[in-house]
């Protein structure tokens, strides 16, 4: 079929408004944007409740899954997985999206995470490059330099939708260019240092001079984003909650969270969840939540565990819910959205880091069943997180000790 000239078009009808780009004017189909959101819950899910009985396409739901039954095509769950030499029981917190080894150990050094992985890539698009949030971070730079995290919802969505007044801006101007100063003066310091050190602490001065050099593009970036107004949302300010309200501080995360994707302030969230050993003001629950991870089945303190516990999962279904009910482009926020679920102990009860329980979420790919790995001989953990890169569109076939994407997820 000839390829129509739209401007010729246009011209030969004597009008200005602006005709559909149809499939015979040569219009490129619409590309998606891709977002990325990963979730921490540091003390797990009781591993009976949580996983189904059942690998496939056809596994009965488990009861902690039960009211997420009617989004089991949006997701997928994953079993028999970990981090290849992560240990340390909830040091492995630290190792969740980096999948650093032994994080346990004196002298460790982290490495760079999944989610900033992304960020490197996407983040220079949109406001903020990645959120970090939560009641621990998830998020390390390349040096396995941990990024601090914003524990508050409320802290967070005025990050995300207050400008300030015009004064407050003049200010903010101001430090960041008092930033670049300070910058400089460092930069000249330590360079003349670099004359006189050790080997090893040339190796030190290299990882500084990385980290200022990411300092100086994030300030670069704040500069070119101050003039620009913040985006204006219905959405009341969520109420200033703290991480011992267990479901009530996620859902307002969730609900924060959403909004920034929703006006592509980021495309890239880490939230860690809540690993307090305070007791959640749940109906029910009279003992601390840590406390009773550490429950050795006595049968009270896994009921109450369990009403945290199903109080978790049912917020995560309501993000996704109101993932797929936002809707972005042809679809929904859900459908360009990769949304993991995880943790970084598979049994809290014994500190034990192997058999996470998984969820991934949303991305477009072919949910709907139950990838049931080897218990014992545990399928790397990693090798998810390639695909979750490559879905993304990145170009990466190997992260930390994953060298390839994740065996049947499609």
């Amino acid at each position: 079929m000839k390829t129509i000239d739209r401007r010729t078009l246009l011209r030969g009808m004597g009008v200005s408004i602006a005709a559909p780009l149809l499939e015979s004017m040569g219009a490129e189909p619409v590309v998606p944007i891709r977002r990325f959101v990963a979730v921490n819950i540091p003390l797990g899910f009781y591993p009976p409740k949580f996983f189904p009985s059942a690998a496939g396409a056809g596994y009965e739901t488990s009861e902690y899954l039960k009211p997420a039954d009617h989004l089991r095509d949006s997701f997928t769950v994953i079993s028999g997985v970990s981090h290849p030499g992560v240990d340390g029981g909830h040091s492995a917190e630290k190792s969740f999206l980096t999948a650093a080894p032994h994080p346990a150990e004196r002298g460790f050094k982290n490495s760079i995470s999944l989610d900033q992985v992304i960020a490197k890539e996407v983040g220079a698009a949109t406001r903020f490059a990645s959120l970090s949030t939560g009641e621990k971070t998830l998020s390390y730079t390349e040096n396995g330099v941990a990024i601090p995290q914003e524990s508050s919802p409320a802290k967070l969505f005025e990050k995300l939708f207050f400008s300030g007044t015009n004064q407050e801006i003049s200010r903010q101007k101001q430090q960041l260019a008092d930033g670049h100063s300070i910058i400089d003066s460092v930069l000249d310091e330590a360079r003349a240092m670099q004359k006189t050190v050790s080997r090893v602490d040339k190796e030190k001065l290299d990882q500084f001079f990385t980290a200022v050099r990411e300092s100086e593009q994030q300030l670069r970036k704040s500069e070119k984003w101050l003039d620009t107004p913040k985006p204006q949302v219905d959405s009341p300010k969520p109420p200033d909650l703290h991480p011992v309200q267990v479901d009530q501080w996620l859902k307002a995360h969730f609900e924060v969270n959403r909004l920034a994707l929703m006006t592509d302030s980021t495309r890239v969230i880490a939230l860690g969840g809540a690993g307090h050993g305070s007791v959640v003001p749940l109906p029910g629950v009279s003992m601390g939540y840590h406390g009773l991870t550490h429950h050795g089945k006595n049968p009270d303190m896994l009921r109450q565990l369990e009403i945290i516990e199903r109080a978790t999962i049912q917020v995560w279904v309501g993000f996704l819910e109101s993932l797929r009910d936002t809707p972005d482009g042809e679809g929904s926020l859900l459908d360009h959205t990769q949304v993991l679920l995880g943790s970084n102990l598979g049994n809290a009860s014994g500190h034990i880091t192997t058999n996470l329980p998984v969820l991934l979420a949303g991305g477009g790919y072919r949910h709907g069943q139950h990838l049931a790995f080897d218990p014992k001989n545990n399928y790397p953990l990693p090798n998810l997180y390639v695909s979750i890169l490559q879905n993304m569109g990145l170009e990466i076939d190997r992260f930390a000790t994953g060298n390839g994407t994740m065996s049947g997820l499609v």
